[in-house]
């Protein structure tokens, strides 16, 4: 007879991770004709990130060190944002402005390039790494082309595709508007997760030095309209089978922001109300209040939880929860993953962590978890261990936000 007893050790599904091609790895990738243009990019080309000329830079894109740092570290699969810069980029496109319509088809031949580099590092661990996708939003044809494109190429697991950066005021239609209708109907046909990653939709700040700090800090606020764009536009009126998830922008916003939404809502939809009269056609044709969408439709990639945070989770909904590694970022858990989940989970009972750390992440990108089973039950992280809170004096001295003091919890 098969034992029932459960694993002693987490299968753990990274939710957040960043991998790229190092800037020659893309040549192979695009078209002959792109060649020329490409090599004097690349020669001219100025690194402004500092991680990606660190000497660990190889993280983001050599297959078997990253599988032996990630496994040394109790990580068995992650979903994969973008993170090195791809051909014609001054930046990753993660945090970049559209192109321009002068500037688009380079643009575009680089993040094609970024993509089928990807679904070839994808491959190379078979069903451990989720892939997401990029798509731009000037050019509806190519990017429901490119969805179509990657779901047939990824096997699963398939991270789906990270939503097009669309900065206030840009040259392209705000979410709200009818231009993105072909792209949800392709990702609600296809079952196509879109991701919403910290750091998109960021408008122009310049290179003032009080500029860069407004941007680190209003980061996460740009990323966070997205919600109640798609949720008042009606796009989950039309799509409810549309999934989401909202990942490495903390989850401490997320009570009271979905409270204040629901607020508005009220008011939107209150008769006589001076909120209705002039604001409230696009509340009234929604059937549900914005939590209510959000509870349907969305998931949290939840990386490095913030002590303050981890609570919050069960309000949140423990199924609703991704935990996330965000490796290699200096602001992630490596090499403390196990340190992080003590901080973040020792009260939690183990079903729960279990559906924060694994199963959850496993179901929304298609991980085969039955699978993965057996190498997490070798390098995973012992369920006692979790289970063992973490006293702040032996916290590491690292810069991830899971071990900072300031952020102990708080009453509301």
């Amino acid at each position: 007879m098969a034992s029932t007893t459960a694993p002693e050790r987490y299968t753990i599904v990274s939710a957040d991770g960043h991998a790229g091609g190092d800037i020659q790895d893309y040549r192979s990738y695009l078209a002959s004709r792109w060649h020329d243009d490409f090599d004097a990019w690349a020669d001219a080309y100025v690194n402004p990130f500092a991680d990606l000329l660190l000497p660990w830079a190889y993280r983001n894109w050599d297959n078997a060190r990253r599988l032996e740092e990630t496994e040394s570290n109790g990580i068995v699969a992650e979903v994969l944002f973008p993170n090195t810069v791809p051909p014609f980029f001054e930046e990753g496109n993660l945090v970049a402005l559209p192109p321009s319509p002068e500037d688009y088809e380079r643009r575009w031949a680089g993040v094609q390039a970024h993509n089928r580099w990807l679904a070839d590092f994808c491959a190379a661990a078979p069903g451990r790494r989720a892939g997401i996708v990029q798509v731009f939003a000037n050019d509806m044809d190519d990017a429901v082309a490119e969805v179509r494109w990657a779901k047939e190429t990824f096997d699963a697991p398939f991270g789906g595709i990270l939503l097009p950066s669309i900065p206030p005021n840009s040259h392209l239609p705000p979410l709200w508007e009818d231009h993105y209708e072909p792209l949800w109907q392709v990702c609600a046909e296809l079952d196509v997760p879109v991701n919403i990653h910290g750091g998109s939709a960021l408008p122009d700040y310049g290179e003032h030095e009080a500029a860069r700090s407004m941007m680190l800090i209003e980061i996460p606020w740009f990323s966070h309209r997205s919600v109640w764009h798609l949720i008042f536009s009606g796009v989950l009126e039309r799509h409810p089978t549309l999934r989401f998830a909202v990942t490495e922008q903390g989850v401490a916003w997320l009570p009271r922001g979905l409270e204040t939404l629901d607020w508005f809502y009220g008011r939107m939809t209150l008769a006589d109300a001076a909120e209705a009269n002039f604001f409230g056609a696009a509340a009234a044709k929604m059937t549900m209040k914005p939590s209510e969408y959000f509870a349907r439709n969305f998931w949290i990639g939840a990386s490095f939880l913030r002590p303050s945070e981890a609570p919050l989770c069960r309000d949140l909904g423990i199924g609703h929860v991704m935990w996330g590694a965000d490796y290699p970022h200096t602001e992630g858990s490596y090499p403390y993953t196990t340190e992080a989940l003590r901080v973040a989970f020792a009260d939690y009972a183990e079903p729960d962590v279990r559906t924060m750390v694994e199963s959850t992440a496993a179901a929304f990108y298609g991980f085969d978890l039955d699978a993965l089973r057996p190498i997490g039950d070798r390098i995973g992280p012992l369920v006692s261990d979790v289970a063992r809170p973490l006293p702040q004096g032996e916290w590491p001295k690292t810069t991830c936000n899971a071990f900072d003091p300031t952020q102990m919890l708080r009453a509301w």
